[in-house]
């Protein structure tokens, strides 16, 4: 059986943050890197992504001494939604302006707009020195819904499959299935919550939603069972519920929230995700400490990795 490794590059929801008081967690906005039966996935393009660049870059440049020769990078990005902090870091993925490299972006926008037309004016132009158009790698930016999966397969592009049924949504043999379907618990036009499945494995990411009275029914029949659930836990029970500046109605959840979500969803292990920048080491620590007696609840911090298998 093939690998199924998880990478926290990026933790932080809202902004970055550099400050001594945030090393232990790290300040970096949303990124999580999965290596899958020799698959890159990319979950969020925040400031973590940068990280990831980096060290493709380095493993590019020493896989060959000419550029032809080298082993290009391959990656699959799946983008939840396009609010600023998923979103950061991806002009300053370095693979991007290499003329081999294959970068499949995934996301979605609305039913109006396209996903690549959000990118070029939000990203390139006048916020870069770039237009989308100049990026040296070959750049695939395609619209994905809930009625849709990807396969990931071995020595082919993306295959996009129907999926309708539970049976549309079986993984077969070697293939890595991605799906998703859209959360409108996070203003203002929702987001994407996305399901990696492998053999028989499964990973849920689930950041930047809201929970609802009594637990999200969907996100739980859609995480049922799973290995791992990535979920929102941007701030506590006290600051949500905040006497003069309450939270409510921010499209993220409480800690206490993702917790209910895994009881509900019977998933094995919760990994809160998506910290308030203003929650430092000694904050996070105490809620830490409040959840020590469960061991399968861990707090993600950049660098915390995750052997599925």
């Amino acid at each position: 059986m093939g690998e199924f490794k998880v990478k926290f590059r990026g933790v932080r929801g809202s902004y970055p943050i550099a400050d001594k008081d945030f090393l232990q967690y790290g300040g970096n906005t949303s990124c999580v890197e999965i290596n899958v039966n020799g698959h890159l996935i990319i979950l969020d393009a925040g400031t973590g992504l940068i990280g990831i660049g980096n060290e493709l870059m380095g493993k590019y440049i020493s896989s060959g001494v000419n550029p032809a020769d080298r082993a290009p990078i391959n990656a699959t990005v799946l983008i939840s939604h396009i609010h600023q902090d998923h979103l950061q870091g991806f002009t300053f993925f370095r693979p991007l302006h290499i003329p081999s490299s294959v970068v499949n972006v995934f996301g979605n926008v609305n039913y109006n707009e396209s996903l690549s037309d959000e990118l070029a004016q939000l990203l390139f132009g006048k916020s870069f020195p770039l237009d989308l158009g100049d990026i040296a790698g070959n750049l695939n930016i395609r619209d994905l819904n809930e009625t849709e999966g990807i396969i990931l397969r071995h020595g082919e592009a993306p295959i996009i499959k129907r999926i309708e049924t539970e049976d549309d949504a079986k993984v077969e043999n070697d293939d890595v299935l991605i799906t998703c379907y859209r959360s409108y618990a996070h203003p203002q036009e929702g987001v994407l919550v996305y399901k990696i499945s492998y053999k028989d494995k499964v990973l849920v990411y689930a950041t930047d939603k809201e929970s609802y009275t009594g637990g999200d029914k969907k996100l739980a029949n859609f995480a049922r069972n799973c290995n791992l659930l990535i979920h929102d836990a941007q701030y506590t029970t006290e600051d949500y519920m905040d006497t003069f500046a309450p939270k409510q109605g921010y499209g993220h959840s409480t800690f206490d929230m993702a917790v209910e979500c895994k009881h509900q969803a019977n998933a094995e292990k919760l990994v809160f995700f998506h910290y308030d920048p203003g929650y430092d080491d000694n904050k996070l620590n105490a809620i830490k400490e409040h959840y020590k007696n469960d061991e399968s609840i861990i707090l993600a911090y950049e660098g915390l990795e995750i052997d599925l298998i």
